[in-house]
């Protein structure tokens, strides 16, 4: 009996081994679709669905040009200009240098010798200001000459603004980035990256102009040159044109270890020197104390990104350079380096070094396919290396890829007109014969997705995830073209799919990479390996298990003792990342300057009210809600700011919208942080197809819905029935824009029923009774494929869009808000833009503590000051990238922010018709109620007037219970 069941066990053992193995070679096996794509055009245009104005249509526009020898250097001064601008005439040591303001435009006339192709090539610095990048706009003869043009970025330099210190428990505080200014040379390139080489301008012989107009920020330039492009140097052509140096024993067995976090010089103030606790070979090396040990990480992603250290040799000679590197953040993709000598690439093998992925460190020499490691001439002395993100081979797949992501958004709409988006599953609605085109161009795309997951897969070795989007795209389309009667069927999971390729770009365009250290070395030195071993993998994993229960994590920074006199405690609810960057600058900036130490925890915003009631709370919450400050005034339990003398000189920094909802009985509860508000994002493309104004009025929204609705198109406008978060903001601003407020005048009572809000309510809910605007809906989903060309929401969307719509880059903007025409005092008409705004704000809470309250207000003021909310705002963006782009409510601080000159002037616009929600006892009743009367509306089609009148009774029952709970005055 025993030997049949060890027997048995032995045959599930063989069994599963089988199949283990089966699945193995399934997951690795990497098919090829070369018969679907080969011999096909795969060039070929179809009118109405490729994208006009790429930079490769200008290439073949072109493509008898020739490559004239010669470089044109242009007379900085002989220049026409409007805007901010000025001739230097000594600017650091330069004779001669232009500055172009952020709304200015420079054009200069010049004449070439020979018509062709040119590189332009630029010297420039930036100057102090919002410290983003440089943006500016080219055209040639007045004219764009792709859509590339339309937008150029260039980098600014960043440094260590100190030394490292530690905190007092010893963990490493990075120093602070600090702007450095200087002279930086720079070609017009792609600033997505997918066209990894400098743009080729073509101009004719004779008479041109090269205008510059600003898109961001100013800068001076010294030097604007129309390079000849020449054939790139090899490396066995650079080696031979090297001196013969003698050998030297020192030079050869060389070595110099620079620590990836010991850069002196960087693009982007995210780039600064981070922690790493994960491995047991990062050195420095630590599990219980956080010690900066390498450079890179998340941020350093993006095309153009760059790093650069410092390091010496002896003597003349040849040295090797060696990276360790981890690039362990996308399974199926390689990391591409451009590779800087002393501000230049030495040869073009060093214009992409790819870091193929691995779990752990890997050392990497910079060598050959052979493996014989690349000689660099070094004279003795100083020299930079610099690491700058490039896409190497994947930029060309990646440009590919969203020009098909286009073309099957223009095959989505052009079927939605006809279709709507949610077809009839059981209607042959014959597109085949009403959109021959639409399904000749399924069948040209499909046979370019294949191409480009094969093309993809020879690159990276094998198929990820992300490049499966693109393959499903094209199998969904072969079997359209094969069976157009399906389309009906899989219309949404079509759309589902285009998005997905969208989210696929841009992940595949994210090139991460981790640098612990570089080695320079001389050719006969012995690198010796470094990786760790199973055994002090195991170690360090038991060492990190401990450290788990020895290490507060709730805490950052300096950490002082609960009982030491006049320590404030502060909470922070919105995340580690936040509350590391302002533990960082309170520990170098604000404890310093004021002599007032702070402990900062991070908590959840769930903790704060079991924490006050047990009397174990903070001193002060930062980041909270807008609703909470007066509901906890109302229990006594947050500090009234105006008692302190100096309360008006905060408050001036904001407009009065952003702190409405923080006063009370004539008291003001908190500071405000963040500030949030609507505006209109529209898609400039579909707008002019259309013909289409931008609607100014509620009533232009809805003159233009026919012609939308008749396209199978939508408007959007956010959504007051959804389950968790419904959004009203769209009937508070129709009911300020038309001299309307939520409440009587002393808070006591609701006014939405009267006659300005009856009217409002009825207004508002008519979008989506009468003219079937949407509810439960992802705009940006939407937005992205053209089915929702036009919609209102929180202006804070723009970083979202930036960030994950790169393939509609250029074809969208927003603006204000829709406004209502009304009558002021003197009879004039005039356009009333309010618009309901909302944010987060800084709490203090109840103390008998007067010291720790005195310097409670310290902190808080200087947390809400200028200096303070730029800091923290441009250390999130470049921490978590632009879609956390920070909303201040500073009026100063949001000015220095990253927006562009074009948006923060919309925004400014905005802001200052803002209208603050008044909070008062029993407040949260009447969203609450106003939700509920709009879905009866919605779903029982009931008289609105009627609604609103019979809910706002409601809302004045429970404010009036909580008014008596508090035993506040009943009119």
């Amino acid at each position: 009996m025993k030997d049949s069941i060890r027997k048995m066990l032995i045959a599930i053992a063989v069994i599963v081994v089988m199949v283990a193995a089966f699945s193995i070679m399934n997951l690795t096996k990497v098919e090829n679709y070369h018969d679907k794509y080969d011999g096909y055009d795969l060039a070929t245009d179809i009118e109405g669905v490729n994208r006009e104005g790429t930079y490769t249509g200008y290439l073949e526009q072109h493509a008898d040009a020739t490559f004239p020898k010669e470089d044109i250097t242009v007379d900085l001064s002989s220049c026409s200009t409007s805007g901010d601008s000025e001739i230097y005439k000594d600017y650091e040591g330069e004779t001669e240098a232009l500055y172009t303001g952020d709304e200015s435009k420079v054009t200069w006339e010049i004449e070439i010798p020979k018509s062709g192709f040119y590189n332009i090539y630029m010297e420039y610095a930036t100057v102090e200001s919002k410290g983003v990048r440089i943006e500016r706009a080219l055209y040639i003869n007045g004219e764009l000459p792709f859509e590339g043009a339309r937008s150029m970025t260039f980098s600014r330099m960043w440094t260590d603004g100190g030394e490292k210190i530690k905190d007092n428990q010893g963990n490493e505080i990075r120093p602070s980035q600090v702007e450095t200014y200087g002279w930086q040379n720079a070609y017009c390139r792609d600033d997505m990256g997918y066209i990894t080489e400098p743009y080729q301008f073509y101009f004719d012989k004779g008479t041109n102009t090269i205008s510059l107009e600003a898109i961001n920020e100013p800068f001076i330039l010294r030097k604007l040159t129309l390079k000849a492009i020449n054939e790139k140097t090899k490396y066995s052509e650079y080696i031979v044109e090297q001196p013969t140096v003698e050998p030297n024993q020192i030079a050869l067995n060389y070595i110099q270890k620079i620590q990836g976090e010991d850069a002196v010089v960087r693009s982007d103030s995210s780039l600064y020197a981070k922690y790493d606790k994960s491995s047991a070979s990062t050195q420095p090396y630590s599990v219980t104390k956080t010690v900066l040990n390498y450079s890179g990480g998340d941020a350093w992603k993006s095309a153009g990104q760059w790093i650069e250290w410092d390091f010496e040799v002896p003597e003349d000679g040849y040295y090797n350079i060696t990276v360790k590197g981890r690039q362990n953040y996308e399974r199926g993709s390689v990391s591409c380096r451009r590779v800087y000598i002393d501000g230049e690439v030495p040869f073009d093998e060093m214009n992409s070094v790819e870091f193929i992925y691995d779990s752990d460190w890997r050392l990497m020499t910079l060598a050959d396919e052979k493996g014989s490691a690349y000689q660099f001439y070094l004279k003795a002395g100083t020299h930079s290396v610099r690491l700058e993100v490039t896409l190497g081979a994947t930029g060309a797949i990646l440009e590919t890829m969203e020009d098909s992501s286009y073309r099957l958004n223009q095959m989505y709409r052009k079927i939605l007109v006809y279709t709507g988006a949610t077809p009839d599953q059981n209607r042959d609605y014959n597109l085949d014969l009403i959109y021959p085109e639409v399904l000749e161009a399924m069948s040209l795309e499909s046979k370019r997705l294949y191409k480009i997951v094969d093309d993809t897969v020879t690159y990276t070795g094998q198929k990820s995830d992300k490049i499966a989007t693109a393959q499903t795209l094209a199998q969904q389309l072969e079997k359209f073209v094969d069976k157009p009667y399906k389309l009906s069927i899989g219309f949404t999971s079509f759309k589902d799919n285009i998005t997905a390729l969208g989210t696929a770009i841009l992940t595949m365009s994210e090139t991460k990479l981790d640098v612990d250290y570089i080695v320079v070395s001389g050719v006969d030195a012995k690198i010796t390996p470094d990786k760790a071993n199973i055994a002090q993998k195991a170690f360090h994993e038991i060492k990190s298990f401990i450290a788990s229960f020895l290490v507060d994590y709730n805490s950052v920074g300096n950490v002082y003792g609960k009982n030491e006199e006049g320590v404030v405690k502060v909470w922070i609810v919105t995340g580690r990342d936040q509350g590391t960057i302002l533990k960082t600058m309170i520990d170098d900036t604000f404890s310093p300057m004021s002599g007032i130490n702070i402990n900062v925890e991070i908590v959840d915003a769930a903790a704060l009210l079991s924490a006050v009631v047990a009397g174990r709370g903070p001193d002060v919450v930062l980041s909270i809600g807008s609703d909470q400050p007066v509901n906890y005034a109302l229990r006594g339990a947050a500090e009234d700011l105006t008692q302190f003398d100096d309360w008006r000189d905060v408050f001036d920094e904001y407009y009065e919208s952003a702190y409405k909802s923080y006063e009370y009985n004539d008291g003001i509860y908190a500071v405000p942080e963040s500030q949030t508000f609507n505006a209109l994002f529209y898609r400039t493309d579909i707008m002019e197809e259309l013909g289409l104004d931008v609607p100014q009025t509620w009533e232009d929204v809805i003159s233009m819905l026919p012609t939308l609705q008749g396209n199978n198109m939508e408007i959007g406008v956010p959504d007051p029935t959804a389950a968790l978060l419904p959004d009203l903001s769209i009937f508070y601003s129709i009911l300020y824009q038309n001299g309307g407020d939520v409440y009587n005048e002393k808070g006591t009572s609701t006014i939405v029923d009267n006659e300005i809000g009856a009217e409002a309510f009825a207004m508002y809910t008519k979008f989506y009774t009468d003219y079937g605007t949407p509810t439960n809906y992802d705009f940006v989903s939407r937005f992205r494929s053209g089915q929702m060309p036009i919609g209102i929401a929180n202006f804070t969307i723009y970083n979202t869009l930036v960030v994950s719509a790169p393939e509609i880059r250029s074809l969208w903007k927003f603006t204000l808000i829709p406004g209502t025409n009304r009558i002021d005092e003197d009879g004039k008409e005039y356009l009333d833009r309010s618009v309901f705004t909302n944010g987060t704000c800084t709490m203090m809470l109840k103390s008998d503590n007067e010291l720790r309250k005195k310097n409670t207000w310290e902190f808080m003021k200087w947390w809400a000051s200028a200096d303070a909310q730029v800091r923290f705002g441009r250390e999130q963006e470049a921490l978590l990238g632009s879609s956390a782009r920070y909303p201040a409510a500073n009026l100063e601080a949001f000015s220095q922010l990253s927006w562009s000159a074009e948006n923060a002037a919309v925004l400014k616009e905005q802001r200052a018709s803002a209208v603050g929600f008044r909070e008062i006892a029993g407040g949260y009743y009447t969203g609450r109620h106003i939700v509920n009367a709009v879905r009866k509306v919605i779903n029982k089609n009931i008289d609105p007037r009627e609604v609103i009148i019979d809910y706002a009774i409601t809302i004045d029952e429970e404010l009036i219970k909580k008014q008596k709970e508090f035993g506040l005055t009943i009119e």
